[in-house]
């Protein structure tokens, strides 16, 4: 339908703010690849001003030989539109573990003009995997108590008997006594870890500042594990308290820092960083009821080590999964549970340059600022 001259304008100006209303990067490129339109989520992604990306051409954000460069040439070509799927677009300028699925379709009425949307996964997969975290944690949980029953009770005997002998064998064999007596303990406390799985008890929340925690976190652990190792801070002070059990969220990011002490290791150059910052947009439904929570909770820990392999990172919160040689694999795992069990998210962001593991929670109810953030996207 076409509309009157007058109202051009004005139309304009309404495209405008609708492109701006939307959630995800829209771009308008010229026959020659030179960005003529970016919305602000736009600008949010390449990490620009609007005035600096309608001055610059797409491959000046995009890296070289970007099967976007290609679909764009397709869609005009062919002109036609077209989806591509899980497309990584990362780069120095706009940043790394950029997944993308793409929308590129021409602008019939502006010779050579295709416009380009692109929609993160990175949200999608982290629900996703999150469902698959909180299903392998019950399965922990049948085991432990299997386990707490049919091998804590024989240890225990074996233990006992192995102290008896202890008093009795000559002084040469003592110390395979003692290795049955630690091993034996080795394998009850291992028990006992996973028995923390089966606890089912309601969690006791109150409202907690999630900044005295890390604080209290990061004095833990200059004072043993990472006391040669650079911790530094970027809180928002802003943040209203998170709903929560404050000794279960000491026990939640004292295990992610030493996860990163562990992956910087003796580097000089290593570096653990804990940030805070408010979300808005994340809303996820309440199984069993008409209920969505808000998580717009942000709380990260970063390091600089060699990163996840690509392999273990997808099931990097199942249990028994380890990188390390003598870990049992239960530590991410339970982790999980816990942030699960405050109706949150965690996932983890690798690369060689590092990682960062993310947690997203809810707000304390009781509080007014989650209120006034209450317009969200929901996921």
């Amino acid at each position: 339908m076409n509309l009157p001259v007058a109202n051009a304008g004005a139309q304009s100006d309404l495209a405008n703010v609708v492109l701006d209303a939307i959630c995800h990067p829209v771009l308008m490129v010229d026959a020659k690849n030179r960005i003529t339109y970016a919305n602000a989520e736009a600008e949010d992604f390449l990490r620009s001003s609007a005035a600096v990306l309608t001055r610059s051409e797409l491959a000046r954000f995009i890296p070289f030989g970007s099967p976007l460069l290609t679909l764009v040439e397709q869609v005009r070509e062919r002109r036609s539109p077209y989806n591509e799927y899980r497309v990584d677009v990362s780069s120095p300028r706009i940043g790394s573990e950029k997944i993308v699925d793409l929308y590129v379709a021409p602008v019939s009425e502006i010779a050579g003009s295709v416009v380009i949307m692109f929609q993160e996964r990175s949200m999608a997969d982290k629900i996703d995997r999150q469902m698959t975290h909180r299903g392998a944690a019950r399965s922990v949980t049948g085991l432990a108590a299997m386990l707490a029953h049919e091998i804590k009770n024989p240890l225990s005997g074996i233990r006992g008997a192995a102290q008896l002998l202890e008093s009795a064998v000559a002084d040469g064999d003592r110390p395979l006594t003692r290795l049955i007596t630690d091993e034996t303990d080795r394998i009850v406390a291992l028990v006992d870890r996973m028995e923390v799985f089966s606890d089912e008890r309601p969690i006791d929340r109150a409202p907690v500042n999630i900044h005295v925690v890390l604080d209290h976190v990061k004095r833990l652990a200059k004072s043993g594990f990472a006391s040669r190792i650079r911790i530094t801070d970027e809180f928002d002070p802003s943040l209203p308290m998170v709903n929560a059990n404050r000794d279960h969220l000491i026990q939640v990011f004292l295990n992610l820092v030493k996860n990163a002490a562990e992956a910087v290791g003796d580097d000089p150059n290593g570096e653990i960083r804990l940030t805070t910052a408010f979300r808005p947009g994340i809303r996820l439904a309440v199984p069993g009821t008409q209920d969505r929570v808000s998580l717009p909770l942000e709380f990260c820990v970063h390091d600089n080590g060699p990163g996840v392999s690509d392999d273990i990172l997808p099931i990097l919160f199942d249990p028994f999964i380890t990188t390390k040689q003598n870990g049992s694999g239960l530590g991410l795992a339970l982790v999980a549970k816990i942030v699960g069990e405050h109706g949150g998210v965690i996932e983890c962001d690798s690369s060689p340059r590092g990682t960062t593991f993310r947690v997203l929670m809810p707000a304390w109810r009781g509080g007014e600022h989650d209120a006034a953030h209450d317009e969200e996207e929901t996921v």
